[in-house]
């Protein structure tokens, strides 16, 4: 199945420290690329996959599931950790509850956790009868490009496969219940104001995850990796990894 121009993965290799990056539900790697090619510029080693169904057509990723996501990310992390001696892992919306998921299972191999606007939480009520709707329609409207800065577009589907989102529910699940397990330093951005993914998400990490630290953003939309505080997350992100890697930055 042909990409979307713009969809593909992206990869760096640099030094001893590495992240990876997750992409959200119906996105692609170009929501994070400019994120990632920050980090790079600085010395990160960066591992951004392309999650299956996701950069083609709606239509294929309704034959895939949250399991086929978390384990394209973690088939990254295992490549990633085979090559760095740290890594971290961060993501945008879903993919934020897929790196919240990479920490509550893999622990101690990984540094840090940084996500930004994530989901965790089955606050939309769409989403709460994607199980029923999936039998009568393939597809409602999409929920992508909330972003509040000009001429910026994100790449991504125009509607939400139903099927793909009816296994949302039980991820949603599983990393609530485990995030206790979450020792890890975590960085939360928050925007003020997202048309896609309500307080709860955020509210639930504040309650379970006591040393999370949670920074809001005060003018951009749900995907805030390409809007008006993206430079805010890209040097805070860094300075987190700074912070709390145990070895240098290859450009430090």
């Amino acid at each position: 199945m042909p990409l979307m121009p713009g969809a593909e993965s992206y990869h760096h290799e640099a030094g001893q420290v590495g992240v990876l990056l997750c992409h959200g539900f119906t996105s692609t790697p170009q929501s994070l690329r400019p994120w990632g090619e920050f980090l790079a510029g600085h010395g990160v080693s960066v591992s951004l996959p392309r999650q299956p169904g996701h950069g083609t057509r709606w239509q294929e990723m309704n034959r895939t599931r949250w399991e086929d996501w978390y384990a394209e990310v973690e088939k990254a992390f295992e490549i990633l950790q085979g090559r760095c001696t740290e890594v971290f892992v961060a993501g945008l919306s879903l993919g934020g509850c897929l790196a919240l998921r990479l920490a509550e299972v893999h622990g101690p191999a990984i540094r840090g956790v940084i996500v930004v606007n994530p989901s965790i939480a089955n606050d939309v009520p769409l989403m709460r009868l994607a199980p029923l709707l999936k039998w009568f329609v393939p597809s409602v409207p999409g929920v992508a490009g909330d972003v509040k800065k000009p001429g910026v577009t994100e790449l991504a589907y125009a509607r939400t496969p139903v099927k793909a989102a009816a296994s949302l529910p039980e991820l949603w699940s599983l990393v609530q219940a485990d995030l206790a397990k979450v020792t890890q330093p975590l960085l939360v951005f928050r925007s003020a104001e997202d048309h896609v993914v309500k307080p709860a998400s955020v509210a639930i990490i504040r309650e379970k995850v006591p040393q999370a630290t949670i920074e809001e953003l005060t003018d951009s939309y749900h995907v805030a990796t390409l809007d008006n505080d993206a430079d805010r997350i890209f040097a805070g992100s860094l300075g987190f990894i700074r912070t709390h890697a145990s070895v240098p930055l290859q450009r430090d």
